[in-house]
């Protein structure tokens, strides 16, 4: 269940987002993770540093806590980021069954500054057809195999 927002975390995430910058690590996005009022996890942009397109704040943050709560669910969980998430992040924030997600700078905020996604929201209403990065389909029944394992395994921990 969700808190009041607290404007000590939103700080905290700009902080970040502005000392990842001056640090040369990676973009100027940073989000901290808090569970019952207390910081449980941070996280900043480090796409350019690791030369990996996923580690957004929100993302490196949602990994850092998963990996102190040792679970894959933030059920009770909020998140605050320096700016709205991306289509990316927001997904990620979703898998990740967070409670609430707080955020500082918009969309428009990002785009004006050179982070523009809004082109990722259009490809998303497109049919897989029409995308700039076509999608086809393959191999459906043997890929199908994989859900069938999944759904007979006994261990299988459910998500």
């Amino acid at each position: 269940m969700a808190h009041s927002p607290n404007p000590q975390f939103m700080r905290r995430a700009i902080a970040l987002a502005t000392e990842n910058i001056l640090a040369g690590t990676g973009g100027p996005f940073a989000a901290v993770i808090v569970r019952d009022g207390q910081m449980i996890a941070e996280g900043a942009n480090s796409v350019t540093s690791t030369n990996d397109p996923t580690a957004h704040g929100e993302v490196n943050a949602i990994r850092n806590a998963c990996r102190v709560l040792k679970t894959f669910s933030l059920v009770g969980c909020e998140i605050y980021t320096s700016c709205e998430p991306c289509p990316m992040c927001l997904a990620a924030i979703y898998w990740a069954r967070m409670d609430a997600i707080y955020f500082g700078s918009n969309q428009q905020d990002a785009a004006a500054a050179g982070f523009d996604d809004a082109f990722l929201y259009e490809e998303f209403r497109k049919s897989s057809d029409l995308r700039k990065i076509p999608a086809t389909q393959l191999l459906q029944s043997e890929a199908n195999c994989a859900f069938a394992a999944w759904q007979i395994l006994p261990a299988r921990v459910d998500y």
